[in-house]
């Protein structure tokens, strides 16, 4: 346990620029504090300690305004940059080296039983205000852009965007797992465009057309 929040620490510091120390990141970081908190109360939940599980979970949310139900399944070096209003649901299960934002939501879409919250793959980046509903799954190496509702599986390797998210193939290459996320494809921006610029161009034809009709 105490190797795990050590690294939990560790990819602080690597993901974060304005991590200066030690003592800072352990007194201040919220979405460190939560993620300890969770795996104190998983802990608990697994063994069947259902209702301190949750209370422990509660009080967690109480201090960080990140929720996270004990049941969900975290992997290793799991970053939470700010966390404010972060959501994950019940059977979530979430890789390794996994980066969410703000505002993250990883819920489910109904009253069904069983599996319903989404699979995160490992080295996946969910950006901020993100939705991620259902039982899908994100795929290794992945990124979800923010402000994008995902409801369908994500392959690997590959980038989503918009509402409903859209996914943008990137032939195999791999998706660098980076704070940079905001320089993202837009598909709903190329294709209205496309049909602003197809418009322009009817415009076009039609003055060309009057012009001709008055000379005859």
């Amino acid at each position: 346990m105490f190797k795990t929040f050590k690294e939990d620490i560790d990819v602080v510091f690597e993901q974060d620029p304005a991590a200066r120390s030690y003592i800072e990141v352990i007194l201040t970081y919220s979405g460190l504090h939560a993620i300890w908190s969770h795996r104190i109360a998983h802990a608990f939940f697994k063994r069947k300690f259902f209702f301190l599980a949750r209370v422990i979970s509660q009080i967690g949310r109480f201090f960080t305004g990140i929720e996270i139900h004990p049941g969900a399944k975290i992997g290793r070096r799991f970053f939470i940059d700010h966390g404010m209003g972060v959501v994950i649901g019940e059977t979530c299960e979430i890789g390794d080296n996994v980066t969410i934002f703000q505002g993250v939501t990883l819920g489910g879409t109904g009253k069904e039983k069983g599996k319903r919250h989404p699979t995160i793959h490992d080295n996946a980046l969910i950006a901020t205000g993100a939705k991620v509903l259902g039982s899908i799954v994100v795929g290794e190496n992945s990124k979800v852009g923010a402000g994008s509702v995902v409801l369908k599986d994500v392959p690997p390797n590959s980038t989503v965007v918009g509402i409903p998210g859209r996914i943008v193939i990137r032939d195999g290459v791999k998706v660098q797992k980076d704070l940079n996320h905001s320089n993202l494809p837009d598909p709903v921006y190329d294709r209205m465009k496309q049909m602003q610029e197809e418009i322009d161009e009817l415009k076009t034809l039609l003055k060309d057309y009057e012009g001709r009709s008055r000379s005859i």
